[in-house]
C-alpha cells in the first residue's frame, strides 16, 4: 500500500485548557491557523506534548475532532492513538479515521511493555488494522516507553504484516539507528526526525520531515536551518541550529513542556496550564523565562521568515 509520505515541519501541539483545567477547544482554530502561517505542514495531536495520556479517551476524541475540523488547507492532522490498553487504541484509531484524520500513530504499551520485536509488531498490527485505509506511523520514543528495538529491523519485519505502515516518528538520540531506518526503503517509508535540537543532524542523514514541540512557536528558525542545509550553506544552518538549541535549553531549564506551553502564551496563543502529574510554571518563573528568551534573541528570531 503506497501513501503520500509526510514531510516538512510537523508540530506537536499543546492541548489547550481553560482556567478550570477543562478542554478549551475554541482555541484550536487559532493554533491551527498560526501553524499554517508559519509554514508548518502538519499537526501531531494528542501525543506527549499534547498530554495525551492525561486526557480521557472522550477528551482525546474531542481534541482529534476539533483539529480535523479546524485544519486550514495544506495542514495535515496526525492523531496519536497509543494507549496501554490496545482495545482503546483500536477505538481511537477507528474514531480518527471516521473524523477524516490524514494519518495516525501510536506509542506502544509501556506497562507492561512488549518484550520482543514480534510482540511489538503484533501490537502495532492490531491497531493499524482498525483503520486500514489510513497511513500508520509507529512512534518510537524509548525514553518514555522503555521499548527499544532497531527501527530498520522493525520496518523490515513489520512491512509484510502492516499493509498501511507509512513510517516512524523517531524520537531518540541513536542517530545510527535513525540513519539505518531512513535507508531501509525511503521511497516507501518516512522516518520523521523527532528531536528538535538535532534537526540538522537528521537532515544530514537524509530526513525529509520532522515532528517537534518547538515548531509550535519557533518554526521560522527551523525553516532557516532546512533552507540553509538544502542550499549547502552549512555555516548558516549550524548557526540557526545553535539558536534552536538555546531555545530548547531555556525551555528545558524552566520546566520542559510546561515552559513550552508558557511560551505559547508569550506569543499570544495561550493554551492554559498543565495537568497533573505535570505542573504549570509559576508567575515568577514565567518572567524569568521571558527574560531569558529575550536575551537569546528568541522574539526577533521567530519574526524573521
Amino acid at each position: 500500500m503506497k501513501f503520500t509520505l509526510l514531510s516538512g515541519l510537523i508540530a506537536a501541539p499543546y492541548t489547550p485548557f481553560d482556567v478550570e483545567g477543562r478542554l478549551n477547544l475554541a482555541r484550536i482554530p487559532d493554533l491551527a491557523a498560526a501553524l499554517r502561517r508559519n509554514g508548518v505542514q502538519g499537526a501531531f495531536v494528542c501525543g506527549t506534548t499534547g498530554e495525551g495520556t492525561a486526557l480521557t479517551n472522550e477528551e482525546r476524541r474531542k481534541v482529534a475532532d476539533a483539529w480535523t475540523r479546524a485544519r486550514p488547507s495544506g495542514l495535515v492532522v496526525i492523531v496519536h492513538v497509543g494507549h496501554n490498553c490496545l482495545s482503546e487504541s483500536v477505538a481511537l484509531a477507528q474514531h480518527a479515521a471516521s473524523m477524516g484524520a490524514d494519518a495516525f500513530a501510536m506509542l506502544p504499551p509501556s506497562q507492561p511493555r512488549p518484550a520482543t520485536l514480534d510482540d511489538l509488531i503484533a501490537c502495532c498490527a492490531m491497531v493499524a488494522a482498525a483503520a486500514p485505509g489510513l497511513p500508520f506511523y509507529y512512534y518510537h520514543m524509548p525514553a518514555a516507553t522503555g521499548v527499544n528495538f532497531a527501527m530498520a529491523d522493525f520496518l523490515r519485519t513489520a512491512a509484510p504484516r502492516i499493509p498501511n505502515l507509512a513510517g516512524i516518528k523517531f524520537t531518540y538520540e541513536h542517530l545510527m539507528d535513525f540513519g539505518q531506518a531512513l535507508a531501509f526503503d525511503p521511497a516507501r517509508y518516512a522516518v520523521l526526525h523527532g528531536r528538535d535540537e538535532t534537526l540538522l543532524a537528521g537532515l544530514a542523514l537524509g530526513a525529509k520531515g520532522a515532528v517537534g514541540s518547538t515548531y509550535n512557536y519557533a518554526a521560522p528558525v527551523y525553516h532557516r536551518v532546512m533552507r540553509a542545509f538544502a542550499a549547502g550553506d552549512i555555516a548558516t544552518a549550524r548557526r540557526e541550529q545553535a539558536l534552536a538549541v538555546r531555545i530548547v535549553e531555556i525551555m528545558v531549564r524552566h520546566g520542559g513542556l510546561a515552559a513550552g506551553k508558557m511560551i505559547m502564551k508569550l506569543i499570544g496563543l495561550d493554551c492554559g496550564g498543565m495537568r497533573l502529574p505535570q505542573r504549570s510554571i509559576t508567575a515568577a518563573a514565567e518572567e524569568q523565562l521571558k527574560d531569558d528568551l529575550t536575551a537569546a534573541g528568541f522574539f526577533e528570531a521567530i519574526r524573521q521568515i
